[in-house]
């Protein structure tokens, strides 16, 4: 794998940044959090070399310091929304991310219920929380939110919020997805925070747009395509110009509300702390880039992706025209074509030459290997196997596991369990692999190299089974594949 960002460096810049920023305000910060604090695959994939829980070992490094709290919408418990990465509710991902706080020792013991108004879920989710040992406050819609300043920053409006009685000089404010109310928790906060003569501050921490790149730099286009649906726009940040005669990004949504926030500042503090929204950023990832051509190339790989995403997406009914116009927009401004992602061409040639389906995958040094539909195997399996022999050195001709062996899977398969395709998929030939490692060494060294497929990039001419996209990615390999289906290829 080749890195493009240091992570070490970033824990490091992010951390002491943070604390400058808690010394600005003295006594109290309200860090609204963005993205995600775990498992943030998208930003280890477009800079390469940040761990995908980077951020929340930032925080752990202030953890004496912090405290957690969480946000969610009465509208979003109501509706029952669903995180698409987890299929968890948003209920339950804040009651997960409270359990995962605590069990690495974070303060996290309450949760603001954003945007009440009365709906029954949202009364038997706080009621849950309390047999959880959980606080809940609640938030109230304000009329006119959020141009009419004069009730939003009165006691008919912040001033009837619940409010939230925090310890720790850092709170940090995050939530299960976007929608929650994060900004406008903090707003209240500072609000009844300073009716009671403490003073508080407010930062927000978002890692893309990447501030002090380029506008259309790839990594910043690659957060376009993945907020597509959410029709962020990246744009110069107008405010930061005018103040500073610098020119740094921001996306639409902050610029837009901008002028909100500094007269609601100005009737909460006094005086606006920020000139602009890139002020209000926390974010020093860009100063942790070590190699621009690396993640120049991993970005660019990453918005071919969404829009091969988009395109399998459409064929199940779960995306629309427009966001896929969009992401062909983002194709064309950055000059790419699929023809940029090798594995989509190797992968088509094969299932040409063969009739069947095919995948392709590139290895680290660039080797592009194959796998063909057989009667033993799905393509995806083939090359898998195909993709180990060679980082190891195995013959082709050599089987790692004995047909033999694989011949009483299918039986299962198909006579006890019911499925119509006897094929063994990605999982299924990962266990075979593992009992055959314990007699075989070349499938024992097999086994240990699928270590050094993560990052790789893989592409199948057809939509490949939910159970075979998930071991690619437990195995951390980026996928793609082609929007259709095999004729009669399934699994039960």
């Amino acid at each position: 794998m080749k890195y493009g960002f240091d992570n070490n460096r970033y824990l490091r810049m992010q951390s002491e940044h943070i604390r400058e920023r808690i010394a600005m305000f003295g006594d109290k910060l309200y860090l609204e959090f963005g993205g995600k604090l775990f498992d943030d695959y998208h930003a280890s994939r477009v800079l390469p070399g940040f761990e995908p829980d980077s951020k929340f070992k930032m925080l752990k490094q202030l953890k004496d310091q912090a405290e957690i709290l969480l946000v969610i919408s009465a509208s979003s418990i109501e509706s029952n929304k669903i995180r698409q990465d987890s299929g968890l509710t948003y209920g339950a991902e804040v009651v997960r991310l409270i359990r995962c706080f605590r069990d690495n020792g974070f303060l996290s013991d309450s949760v603001v219920i954003t945007q009440y108004a009365g709906q029954p879920a949202a009364d038997q989710f706080r009621t849950r929380l309390t047999n959880l040992g959980i606080r809940s406050y609640l938030h109230y819609i304000i009329e006119g939110y959020p141009d009419n300043i004069d009730l939003i920053v009165s006691d008919e409006g912040y001033g009837r919020n619940e409010y939230v009685e925090t310890t720790r000089p850092l709170v940090v404010v995050t939530a299960p997805g976007p929608g929650s109310g994060k900004m406008a928790t903090c707003l209240s906060q500072l609000y009844h925070e300073h009716k009671r003569g403490i003073q508080a501050g407010y930062a927000k921490f978002e890692t893309f747009p990447i501030w002090n790149l380029p506008l259309k730099h790839p990594v910043n286009i690659a957060y376009e395509a993945a907020t597509a649906d959410l029709n962020d726009v990246n744009m110069i940040d107008p405010f930061h110009l005018e103040a500073y005669h610098t020119t740094t990004v921001n996306y639409n949504r902050d610029i837009e509300i901008f002028p909100v926030l500094y007269a609601i500042f100005e009737e909460i503090l006094g005086e606006c702390p920020y000139k602009s929204p890139t002020d209000m950023g926390v974010n020093m990832a860009g100063n942790c880039i070590i190699d621009d051509a690396v993640c120049r190339e991993a970005a660019n790989q990453e918005i071919i992706r969404r829009y091969y995403g988009c395109l399998c997406d459409l064929k199940r009914g779960n995306s629309s025209r427009e966001i896929l116009y969009k992401l062909q927009l983002l194709m064309k401004q950055s000059g790419l074509t699929i023809n940029d992602r090798p594995v989509v061409k190797a992968a088509m040639q094969r299932e040409e030459e063969t009739g069947h389906p095919a995948v392709a995958i590139e290895l680290p040094d660039g080797q592009l290997v194959t796998g063909k539909t057989s009667n033993l195997l799905g393509a995806a399996s083939a090359c898998l196997l195909n993709s180990l022999k060679v980082i190891e050195g195995i013959d082709h001709e050599v089987h790692l596991i004995s047909p033999s062996a694989i011949e009483p899977i299918q039986t299962l398969k198909t006579a006890y369990l019911g499925s119509v395709n006897p094929r063994l998929h990605t999982d299924e030939i990962l266990i075979a692999l593992s009992i055959s490692a314990a007699t075989d060494k070349r499938a024992a060294l097999a086994l240990c190299a699928l270590r050094q497929l993560r990052g790789c990039e893989v592409h199948s001419s057809v939509m490949l089974s939910s159970v075979d996209e998930s071991v690619f990615k437990k195995l951390g390999m980026h996928l793609t594949c082609e929007p259709k289906t095999e004729v009669k290829e399934g699994r039960k």
